[in-house]
């Protein structure tokens, strides 16, 4: 795929790039060879491979989900509230953000 001289500047002006007028050609010739790459990407026979995340393959460590010994899983709405400047019912008051 080739790509003109306006393109680069219509691209470079959606980005908000200052292009100097001697750095127009050079990057025709860069975005256009960048192009023609992905076009060879494209011919790339990628069916029945799964997608990754990552090229590394990753196997965390799992454990059982429970309380620790110093919690109780609530029970104590006095100590969650008590340092908001406004509570009501042991809930924060905030002020109204939406009309």
């Amino acid at each position: 795929m080739s790509i003109d001289r306006d393109t680069v500047l219509k691209v470079a002006n959606l980005a908000r790039i200052r292009l100097a007028d001697d750095r127009v050609e050079p990057m025709t010739k860069e975005l256009s060879s960048i192009l023609d790459w992905i076009e060879q990407l494209q011919e790339v026979d990628v069916d029945g491979v799964e997608a990754m995340a990552s090229t590394v393959e990753v196997s965390l460590p799992m454990r059982e989900d429970v309380l620790a010994e110093d919690q109780t899983g609530g029970g104590r709405p006095e100590e969650v509230v008590a340092n908001a400047p406004k509570t009501e019912d042991h809930f924060f008051v905030v002020p109204k953000v939406v009309e």
